[in-house]
């Protein structure tokens, strides 16, 4: 007979490659929390390379294929989670039975050279803007490494350090999205010239050195991973845990079959849940720049800067926000920290729907007219209005987007409050996402479901600018905002139908017992 080990409360019990549980020592332990905190550190350089270009795509898009419009943006900000989503499941599979190294590495390289051929998009002398969308589908296949970290971290923590680990995975994550934004705005001095390296052709401005930057934090994060990552698995099935709302349990002894107690319906539903988050994000983002251009008449060199310090600003507070949920999880659980989070989000939505009678400058350059009540067609141009100032762009709401002319400007106090309100609920929701997905699932290796996760979130990464870009220019921001909060209700109400499904997997497996021995 094997003997049961009873650790004490700050030692975990480790599985050896024959399954079988050992008591970690104190150098296992300072190993695995060096090989946990590399998996932050590349959390927070994969969100580095992600954020550290978001504002500055649209600009970006406009200076190097005149033919791309707000709705091709919307591809090419999908296009990263399209590739995310194909790669997440292949990586984690990768990942279950092979060293975890293996496909960080891979990826990792991958996400290298995708951020060097977005430094070179505007070489080609036409179709510019698919070498874009090449370069950002790549980046996108990089990133599917995500599903790898997940599942390590979930894998090399006890069920009592998991939300505390999460938290500071997620806390990474937001703190690259600051740094991110700030560097972006930072190199916004370098200008849309810049200067050029004639030997290779490249040209170094305010929009490529950022994408460089990110192509150098990878190779700095492939040496890490190879000289400080090592495999650890912690056993939680010999030790007894808190449930997710802080309800003592007894001890529970899982026997070979624990991988048919997943709760399936939990597992879709958090997959759902997850989904609707990811999607309200992936809206925010995206259309943030192309928001305050039309709003503000902002011109590109400014919506980069100007959305650089707003998003830094969110950032700085999802930390704070991350670091708060740690604490006030042990108290409410997380289920209603998510549900918290959901209603914080809706309301951040909520206020920025448009309402008054003041309207955004509208843009009319190009625009012809054949009438004089205001109706345009194709005969003859009008007069563009005056350029503000010494700027050589037009700025404004383009008139292309007929919406400009009756739907209210979205004040910028609203927009700001939007974002605080979003810069809350978002992180609170995405932490608590994870952790409870991690604790459904329980003792098995997790890289393949956590793979689903992660494709179900770059799904809707995929889905939300796509569904944006097009609403928004069709039939501008009620519309769009209007939808977002129509989701967030049905996600609430969904998390309610399935409340009392959402719990720790040794919860579940313990009441089964129960049932099963009465």
């Amino acid at each position: 007979m094997s003997q049961h080990l009873e650790p004490d409360e700050n030692t975990a019990l480790l599985r050896n490659e024959n399954g079988k549980a050992f008591k970690e020592t104190q150098e296992q332990y300072k190993s695995r929390w060096r090989s946990i905190r590399v998996m932050y550190l590349t959390m927070f350089l994969s969100s580095v390379g992600f954020s550290i270009v978001i504002t500055s795509i649209w600009p970006y898009l406009k200076k190097i294929d005149l033919t791309a419009d707000a709705s091709f943006l919307g591809w090419v900000v999908a296009a990263y989670s399209v590739g995310q989503m194909v790669a997440s499941p292949i990586f984690g599979l990768w990942s279950n039975y092979r060293p975890r190294r293996e496909p960080l590495i891979v990826s990792i390289f991958i996400n290298v050279a995708a951020n060097i051929l977005y430094a070179y998009v505007h070489i080609p002398h036409s179709h510019n803007k698919y070498y874009m969308l090449a370069a950002r589908t790549c980046v996108g296949l990089g990133a599917g490494n995500v599903a790898v970290v997940r599942s390590y971290v979930a894998g090399a923590t006890t069920l009592n350090e998991r939300n505390s680990a999460m938290a500071n995975m997620s806390a990474s994550q937001a703190l690259g999205f600051i740094l991110g934004p700030v560097l972006q705005a930072c190199m916004s001095f370098i200008g849309e010239r810049g200067v050029t390296w004639e030997l290779i052709d490249l040209q170094l401005n305010m929009y490529t050195a950022p994408a460089l930057l990110g192509a150098l934090f990878g190779v700095v994060n492939i040496v890490l991973v190879i000289a400080v990552l090592r495999e650890h698995c912690v056993d939680d099935l010999e030790r007894s845990f808190n449930n997710i709302n802080s309800i003592s349990e007894e001890r529970v002894e899982v026997t070979g079959d624990a991988e048919e107690c997943i709760d399936q319906v939990a597992v879709v539903t958090s997959n759902l849940l997850f989904f609707v988050i990811l999607f309200i994000f992936a809206v925010f983002e995206t259309i943030s720049t192309p928001l305050s251009m039309d709003m503000y008449s902002w011109t590109r060199a400014q919506a980069v800067y100007y959305n650089g310090i707003i998003l830094a600003a969110i950032g700085f507070e999802s930390i704070l926000v991350f670091m708060a949920v740690k604490s006030i999880s042990k108290i409410t659980g997380d289920r209603l920290v998510l549900l918290g989070g959901l209603v914080i989000i809706f309301c951040g939505f909520l206020i920025l729907l448009p309402w008054g009678n003041q309207f955004p400058k509208i843009q009319w350059t190009g625009i012809q007219n054949t009438t004089t009540n205001g109706t345009f067609s194709a005969t003859t141009n009008v007069t563009s209005s005056p350029p503000r100032n010494d700027l050589s762009e037009p700025t404004g709401c383009p008139a292309q987007q007929t919406w400009c002319q009756y739907i209210p400007v979205i004040h910028l106090a609203q927009y700001i409050t939007s974002d605080i309100l979003i810069g809350m609920g978002y992180p609170a929701c995405n932490v608590m996402s994870y952790t409870l997905y991690s604790k459904i699932l329980g003792p098995k290796p997790q890289g393949v479901y956590m793979g689903w996760l992660t494709a179900s979130g770059s799904g809707a990464r995929t889905l939300g600018p796509v569904f944006v870009s097009q609403v928004y220019t069709s039939l501008g921001p009620r519309w769009a905002f209007g939808a977002v909060c129509g989701l967030v209700v049905a996600a609430v109400v969904l998390l309610g139908v399935m409340y009392k499904r959402l719990i720790a997997f040794s919860l579940r497996y313990g009441r089964l017992q129960e049932q099963v021995a009465a």
